[in-house]
């Protein structure tokens, strides 16, 4: 573990708050998702853009996050953030229309997306590159109980009350949160950060960052795979509830056990990365999720697709995420430690920017089928594949 220079919490303490920052993005998208049929019916609107919308300003506020949480510190944009999410939480529970909704949430997402960045970031600066690796890995085993409860709890609010009150919940989550930041050590060792340079010269890091082929080489792969993930995301409801019939009920269920792959493939991930290198268990994984793609498409070509093929493969692909996510960004993060809040937010910036690809793929190729989600992912998964499987020097 690093040196930080404030007494560091216990480690039960520090996975716990940390896991709750990673969970963020999974939580403000998914809480609402069994009400968005309500929502589109009250706002007379596109209520998917309220996801592209966030998405949006979750990529983009990162890459400002990043520079100055490299020049500052991580709590004190921490503190920033969960601001601006219980106010543009409190802005979506007040919304009366759809352009509102849309408004807030970007304004929610600024705050949003200082929570999993700079919980990555923490990582880096606590602990090296097979150690990070586990601790994400723990996380990720943590976190992933949000995609789970999430629409459950969203379900089970739309019964009691409105929509409304799912986001008016958002904001008593984000003042919790401000309140267990305190219980976080300030990270980010002051003699690296720079001080007597003005902070502009923090953001010319991304040039550099772009530049280092053996840092983005782990970035692309992780984004072409967050791009096929996200097409699951968004495709599924259609895909489960339009085409199979599964009521709206169940839905969660079924993408919750893509959810509880991710956990125990986590889970055995934190034993891997003691032994296997984290560049041929990022080749592996993302080979597996590719196969499972591939091999989708060639059911649905020669018509023996069914809703268990799909439930199947869809779930051995996802579960590799376990193992994408955790590997990639230690490795990255690990090539970069002089620049880890601005490598996280680019890393974080064009992960959770991939749903933006995948709702506009879908939007152009949507059908009554499986196909076009099918497809996509199959496309963006063997690009994650080939991206990291190119040869290149790796550190010892």
């Amino acid at each position: 573990m690093n040196q930080a220079h404030e007494k560091t919490p216990s480690k039960l303490t520090l996975l716990a708050i940390l896991s709750a920052l990673m969970a963020f993005t999974s939580l403000s998208i998914d809480i609402y998702l069994p009400a968005m049929p309500a929502m589109q019916s009250d706002l007379q609107g596109h209520v998917e853009l309220t996801i592209t919308s966030f998405l949006i300003g979750f990529s983009i506020a990162q890459l400002i996050w990043g520079p100055i949480s490299d020049r500052i510190g991580r709590k004190k944009p921490l503190f920033i953030g969960m601001v601006l999410f219980v106010i543009g939480s409190v802005g979506c529970a007040l919304s009366q229309t759809i352009d509102q909704i849309i408004f807030w949430r970007v304004f929610q997402a600024l705050g949003a997306c200082t929570a999993p960045m700079l919980a990555r970031a923490m990582v880096r600066d606590l602990y090296q590159r097979i150690e990070a690796a586990q601790m994400l890995s723990t996380l990720m085993l943590i976190m992933a109980v949000a995609p789970i409860l999430g629409p459950l709890i969203g379900g089970q609010i739309l019964k009691l009350s409105s929509w409304h009150v799912i986001f008016w919940l958002l904001a008593v989550i984000g003042m919790i949160m401000f309140v267990c930041i305190f219980r976080l050590p300030e990270t980010h060792n002051p003699k690296i950060q720079q001080q007597d340079q003005p902070i502009k010269h923090a953001f010319l890091n991304y040039g550099a960052l772009l530049k280092n082929w053996q840092f983005m080489r782990y970035v692309l792969a992780l984004t072409a795979f967050y791009v096929a993930a996200y097409t699951f995301i968004v495709g599924s409801p259609l895909v489960y509830i339009s085409y199979y019939h599964i009521d709206s009920q169940h839905y969660g269920w079924l993408f919750g056990l893509n959810i509880m792959g991710v956990m125990m493939i986590s889970l055995i991930n934190k034993k891997l990365v003691r032994r296997i290198a984290l560049y041929k268990l990022l080749k592996w994984a993302t080979t597996v999720s590719m196969c499972a793609m591939l091999t989708l498409v060639y059911l649905f070509y020669t018509q023996h697709l069914n809703l268990v093929h799909l439930v199947i493969f869809l779930l051995i692909f996802f579960s590799m995420n376990g193992i994408v996510a955790a590997t990639s960004v230690a490795a990255a993060l690990d090539i970069v430690p002089q620049m880890a809040g601005s490598a996280s937010a680019l890393i974080g910036s064009m992960q959770y920017g991939s749903g933006i690809i995948s709702s506009l793929l879908l939007t152009f190729g949507k059908t009554n089928s499986p196909e076009a989600m099918i497809m996509i992912m199959a496309i963006f998964a063997a690009l994650s594949a080939i991206v990291s499987w190119v040869p290149h020097r790796e550190p010892k």
